[in-house]
């Protein structure tokens, strides 16, 4: 572009996302005022859109929030370095557990396979299951540059038209990411189980294994129902996760379960792009299955720190003053799970022993299970891959409260960018269906008098209306009135009962 044209956009760019200096104030509001537009942020991405500088669907959270979306060129140059020449310094201490069958279990687009399941039953008749995490630490170096890279990312940030790792796409989904059929470097957390669900022993290796399935959630979900002699295994990881769940409900734990949607757009820089739409009921069976193995796992973890002194970024949160019984008298699923959640009270840290977690109920909780895509799991990891070494923590206490804070800032933008970015897409494919379509909605709470929060079932968003009958808890069908996705608003109206037909 000319000079002059490059500053101009430029200057529309910052009018259109808020974030601009007086002198790109001046020169948008002139060029708007020129054209015959109001001096808006609106009116700027308007015009970007119509001269074709940004799509129709352009995040403008991308530029409100500086989202680093590509790497350096020395970032991608040290991660090529270690895909071709990436010696394994645990090779001589890594358990051979691919004999083992293994389930990696997740949504069908995930791109970055961090953990999977095995279990057995041992002759005398107790569980015992190994909750197998990715081993990226295997290719870092604490404080390296590729590690200080993760640390400022904080996450992986997934929206519904991009995944943008925290690693470089070829280390992230391939060279870390466990792989179907092939030996991979693992660390295993194995966790034998008492008959009531608790912990009986546990323990931490190196390990290799050869992931046997890679099933989605719907997948294994089938295979259970199925009831299949060769899949006993899978059948046995339920056992274990409904004991589990069982002894977690009777140490005081809170169901959160809520439904969630998930959108996938394939073309987004289309006007009419497509839109996948899933719905996911938290009290799935397979996502029942990996939820309580992911707890199972931090719960291990954080006794293994305790028992041998290891800083950790131990994660709890204290028990509600409002007991669990209060709620029982709404039906189990959102509505009890929202009443639940408005009671919690904050969550906390301590990164030198273990906190209670009472929303989870276990007594100590560290996230181990994600460390290609949390930050925070990969310090778990460097602490505790370096104990198993014999080697002092590379990590003090203090060091990982302060790393944690910067990730956790990062996690912040990353966790609002998710939530505005499915929103737009849920309110655009909102936009698209007929007119008059009714959708089902269950009351999820009173905010005051008859206006209540409702959430669309098949949809998995919650909106705000009047209801004219029932209680939390109570369905109600709806229709929308009007809805815009770039300026969020979602209108919808009930429909009485008895005219439905």
């Amino acid at each position: 572009m000319e000079e002059k044209v490059k500053q101009k956009i430029e200057s529309l760019q910052a009018y259109a996302v808020d974030v601009c200096n007086d002198e790109q104030r001046r020169m948008a509001g002139n060029i708007l005022k020129a054209m015959g537009f109001a001096r808006t942020s609106s009116a700027a991405l308007k015009l970007l859109i119509n001269v074709g500088y940004f799509p129709v669907h352009v995040n403008l959270d991308l530029f409100r929030y500086d989202v680093q979306t590509t790497y350096t060129e020395k970032v991608l140059s040290v991660a090529e370095e270690l895909l071709v020449d990436c010696p394994d310094s645990d090779k001589h201490v890594r358990k051979d557990l691919s004999n083992l069958r293994v389930y990696a279990i997740d949504v069908d687009e995930a791109d970055e396979l961090d953990d999977a399941l095995s279990a057995t039953r041992l002759p005398d008749g107790r569980i015992k299951v190994w909750i197998h995490v990715a081993d990226p630490t295997c290719f870092l170096q604490p404080r390296s540059i590729l590690d200080r890279e993760a640390m400022h990312r904080g996450t992986s940030i997934f929206l519904p038209t991009a995944t943008f790792p925290m690693f470089p796409e070829r280390l992230a989904m391939n060279a870390m990411s466990l792989q179907q059929g092939t030996d991979c470097r693992s660390v295993s957390v194995s966790v034998i189980l008492h008959p009531d669900g608790s912990i009986a022993e546990y323990s931490i290796e190196n390990s290799v294994i050869k992931p046997t399935y890679m099933l989605t959630y719907e997948g294994a979900t089938e295979l259970l129902y199925m009831n299949l002699e060769e899949e006993k295994d899978l059948r046995i990881l339920q056992e274990a996760a409904s004991i589990r769940a069982q002894w977690r409900r009777s140490q005081g734990s809170i169901d959160t379960a809520m439904i969630e949607p998930r959108i996938k757009v394939a073309n987004p820089d289309d006007p009419e792009p497509n839109i996948n739409l899933y719905v996911e009921d938290q009290t799935n069976p397979a996502m029942q299955l990996v939820s309580e193995m992911m707890i199972l796992c931090g719960e291990a973890v954080a006794a293994f720190g305790s028992d041998n002194n290891i800083p950790l970024p131990y994660r709890g949160h204290p028990q509600s003053n409002t007991a669990v019984s209060a709620f029982a008298y709404l039906p189990e699923g959102p509505a009890r799970s929202v009443a639940n959640i408005s009671v919690l009270r904050a969550a906390e840290m301590d990164f030198r022993k273990p906190v209670a977690h009472g929303v989870l109920g276990i007594p100590g909780y560290v996230q181990f299970t994600s460390p290609i895509r949390r930050y925070v799991d990969l310090l778990a990891h460097y602490q505790v891959k370096a104990f198993l070494r014999g080697e002092s923590p590379p990590y003090s206490a203090g060091d990982l409260e302060g790393m944690t804070f910067i990730a956790s800032m990062h996690v912040k933008v990353a966790r609002k960018l998710h939530s505005n970015s499915l929103r737009y897409w849920l309110l655009e494919y909102l936009r698209r269906q007929p007119k008059g379509r009714k959708y089902r909605a269950l009351l999820l709470k009173f905010i005051k008098d008859r206006m209540a929060t409702l959430l669309l079932v098949d949809v998995g968003i919650q909106v705000t209306t009047v209801v004219a009958a029932g209680k939390v808890g109570d369905e109600a069908s709806v229709v929308v009135e009007m809805v815009h996705p770039r300026d969020d608003i979602l209108s919808v109206t009930e429909i009485a009962q008895d005219t439905e037909e």
